[in-house]
């Protein structure tokens, strides 16, 4: 973790205003409420445009098949320096069909040994989005080779999103949800 207290406080239900309260409902009546979203919700506005966009990255409607979404956001994770979004996407990866194996792998990048050629082009596509905020023409030439027009543009809606996201978790200083820790090999991020 970059901040070792929020910048941002997240909310507390006791000091939910009606507003804030009706944007994190749905949440809190499936399970607990993350403090990224508690903390989102000091910008109401912000917060609702935020959740529609990200519903959709993390929604079926996004083509690409979930395990490679997950290789996509914890790459942008890694490379942001997001120890909150490594932690919460950890476990997600892991549900979604990656191996520990593989996500260790995922912080050494497309040059790592084992990957499969598509997962070597949707690594080298985030490490371009994340330093060029662009895509060769090689590595779209390898992503065409896996992925259909629509699935090559949701890799950069996915890696747009999670390099926001980590933007705004490292900036407002968003801390672990109770019961998280960090992995040891981010210690410093």
């Amino acid at each position: 973790m970059r901040l070792t207290k929020p910048r941002i406080a997240p909310v507390a239900d006791a000091d939910l205003n009606a507003d804030q309260a009706e944007i994190l409902k749905p949440m809190a009546d499936t399970g607990r409420v993350l403090n990224i979203f508690r903390t989102m919700v000091n910008a109401p506005k912000a917060a609702r445009g935020f959740l529609a966009w990200g519903n959709y990255v993390l929604s079926r409607r996004n083509d690409l098949p979930a395990r490679e979404r997950e290789i996509v956001i914890l790459r942008i994770g890694y490379l942001c320096k997001s120890g909150y979004e490594w932690t919460q996407h950890y476990a997600i990866g892991e549900r979604s069909g990656l191996s520990r194996d593989e996500i260790a792998r995922i912080k050494l990048g497309a040059d790592a040994p084992g990957w499969s050629a598509a997962d070597a082009a949707l690594l080298r596509a985030s490490d371009e989005l994340h330093h060029d905020q662009f895509i060769t023409d090689t590595t779209w030439a390898a992503l065409k080779a896996h992925f259909s027009d629509k699935q090559c543009m949701d890799v950069v809606f996915t890696a747009g999103q999670y390099t926001q996201v980590s933007m705004i978790l490292n900036s407002f200083g968003v801390q672990l949800d109770e019961g998280q820790t960090l992995d040891p090999d981010l210690k410093g991020f």
